[in-house]
């Protein structure tokens, strides 16, 4: 059993890895989605919903596809952070620590897209890429609820045979 979830762990660690490099890369070196350094101004929004308000209300001429990658992009690419923390940490087993821990690296990663001009600083992304670490959390007690009811059965059928 504990070498199952050495195994487990591993390949999660790794799983976690790979997802930390493909989020990095398009947060911050990503051509197709605009990471480019130039000597351009600084892009930021203070304002909560400003900008989500914006995708919502010009979506035929932005395109569904730029709300979508803008809207649920963002929860998508914190889903797994929210999904993997707990498994390595014990401390963000609770769903408010994972949410702050999703919160702090939002904010880290708005920081420097701000300061690198290769991106934009937005208050909605941060709100989005919380709402995604949330969502990845729930899947994670999901996951966890059905993983112990499937090995609970497992044992009951094995009691009986």
């Amino acid at each position: 059993m504990a070498a199952t979830r050495r195994k487990h762990r591993l390949a999660a660690g790794i799983l976690f890895l790979i997802y930390f490099v493909v989020l990095f890369y398009f947060l911050f070196f990503s051509e197709k989605m605009g990471r480019t350094y130039s000597e351009r101004a600084y892009h930021y929004n203070l304002v909560p919903l400003k900008e989500i308000a914006r995708f919502v209300k010009y979506w035929r001429v932005l395109g569904m596809k730029a709300v979508l990658l803008n809207i649920l992009g963002n929860v998508a690419a914190f889903l797994p952070f929210g999904f993997f923390l707990p498994v390595f940490s014990g401390r963000c087993k609770k769903f408010w620590r994972t949410a702050f821990y999703s919160f702090e690296l939002s904010l880290l990663v708005e920081l420097l897209q701000l300061v690198f001009r290769v991106g934009s600083f937005d208050v909605d992304d941060l709100l989005l890429n919380t709402l995604g670490g949330m969502a990845g959390y729930g899947l994670y007690r999901l996951f966890v609820r059905y993983y112990h009811q499937r090995n609970q059965r497992g044992k009951e059928s094995g009691e009986t045979t």
